[in-house]
């Protein structure tokens, strides 16, 4: 009967997601390609060249494809190195699944809400099942000519990656269905009110009259991505414990040179996440790939170094996780500042990342496997402060107040830094801590002990990858 009623449901889904527009009646003819092309309202006529445009659409699809490509084969290969042989599998799977599951959601009513309507606090149900949405530009805001699709598809690769990141913290212990259920309300109900509330509009908006403090600056996803899925991770993790043996058995990465070639991986995919968050193949995005790069390179230094000093030997495993924190850290400021305070941004992120990781999660005792809170969560947060310092309009002329936003020379903005850093840290906490409660107590969310013994490829897969990997 269930699966009677699952069928109609997604059966009404396809039936109305076709716009009426597109269904042709007796008599009628449809149009053309080239009439398709200039079919948009008067008030979203787009005056970019068309040169200029076709370089913009180019730039933001290659921009999709290297979003996509941090999540598999980046991601999953980093993350896959870190865990022991008999769970490298299980985490491949997450993030390869997590591609095929957040897309789905995104498609049918995920997109909606994060961007849908000017509600203040979450989007409408205007392109539920992509309605109202066209091969031209549109609904995208300062979308620079490229197409609702193209819009749609680069924040879909958001979606994605940003659930993914959370994998880390419950690797080796968390049921697979249990993910695939939280993973679905988690989107819905975090991540698409936190990325409306800064990038559709809401209340987090920078240069919105009704934002908070005047809004947060963030330019590809330091609150709405890394603090967000760091957070969540960190409360996922003391929810679920300690994996058995945690701080007795030895729970060393299996396979360094996957990690290796992972953060490299993820190091070229992030220039397609902040150069591409300037919607346009222009200055401003050859701003946020160099900076881009060089936080990455400044952090991969801090924190070997910072490792060097503290140990005797710096490590591939520090340097990539610095690398990766510097890369988080410059998300939110990519747009924003320019390549010498970059520097200082991602050596900083190093830094302090190597802490967050090492003494202070070692002080708290709690197991965050892959150190996703560590990286994602303080790197993000390090970031998002760091814009409200740096940012300048010699590189965004901006709007609205702060530090060099405000003529005056006003602190607004490292204010409305701040307190974006806050409102998502208590929102990620609350909604998280919520939901995996509500799934604790009815499906349980953590392996037997005798399956997390065996590992996850066998026992929630029924494949022994390790075999092959060792």
């Amino acid at each position: 009967m269930f699966w009677r009623r699952l069928w109609v449901v997604l059966a009404c889904g396809v039936l109305f997601s076709f716009p009426m527009s597109v269904v042709a009646q007796d008599g009628d003819e449809l149009p053309t390609q080239d009439q398709a092309a200039v079919a948009i309202d008067e008030g979203t006529e787009s005056t970019v060249d068309p040169g200029v445009k076709a370089a913009n659409n180019a730039w933001m699809m290659t921009s999709c494809a290297l979003v996509l490509f941090m999540t598999a084969p980046g991601l999953a290969m980093f993350y896959g190195g870190l865990v022991r042989k008999k769970n490298v599998l299980s985490v491949m799977m997450q993030c390869l699944f997590l591609m095929g599951l957040m897309t789905v959601i995104w498609g049918l009513w995920g997109y909606s809400l994060a961007f849908g309507g000017s509600n203040l606090y979450i989007g409408d149900l205007s392109h539920v099942f992509m309605q109202g949405l066209t091969m031209t530009e549109g609904v995208a805001p300062d979308a620079n000519g490229i197409p609702d699709l193209t819009f749609i598809a680069f924040q879909g690769m958001f979606f994605i990656i940003t659930p993914a990141l959370i994998c880390g913290a419950f690797a080796e212990r968390m049921k697979f269905s249990a993910m695939v259920v939280f993973m679905i309300l988690w989107g819905t109900l975090v991540y698409c009110p936190l990325c409306h509330w800064v990038w559709g509009g809401g209340i987090l908006a920078h240069g919105n009259d009704t934002s908070w403090a005047g809004g947060a600056l963030d330019f590809a996803g330091g609150t709405v991505v890394h603090i967000s899925s760091g957070v969540s991770a960190l409360v996922i993790a003391i929810v679920l414990g300690r994996r058995l043996g945690f701080g007795t058995e030895d729970m060393r990465p299996h396979n360094m040179t996957y990690t290796a070639l992972g953060a490299g991986m993820l190091w070229v995919g992030w220039f397609g996440f902040n150069a591409g968050s300037a919607l346009a193949a222009d200055d401003l995005a050859a701003n946020a790939l160099l900076v881009t790069h060089f936080s990455a390179a400044a952090g991969a230094v801090g924190w070997a170094v910072t490792e060097w000093i503290a140990r005797g030997k710096p490590s591939i495993l520090g340097t990539a996780s610095g690398a990766v924190a510097g890369l988080v850290c410059i998300t939110p400021a990519a747009g924003f500042v320019q390549p010498m305070p970059a520097l200082v941004m991602g050596a900083v992120a190093g830094v302090i990342c190597y802490f967050a990781c090492g003494a202070v999660k070692s002080a708290f005792g709690y197991d965050d496997s892959l150190d996703a809170f560590g990286i994602h969560g303080i790197g993000g947060t390090v970031g998002a402060v760091l814009t409200g310092v740096f940012a300048t309009t010699a590189v965004n002329p901006g709007g609205g107040n702060g530090i060099w936003y405000d003529p005056a020379g006003g602190m607004s903005l490292l204010i409305g830094q701040v307190v974006g850093v806050v409102v998502t840290f208590v929102f990620a906490i609350v909604a998280t801590l919520i939901l995996i409660k509500l799934l604790d107590v009815t499906i349980g969310i953590r392996v037997s002990q005798d399956t997390e013994i065996r590992g996850l490829d066998v026992s929630e897969h029924g494949e022994e990858g390790y075999i092959l990997l060792s």
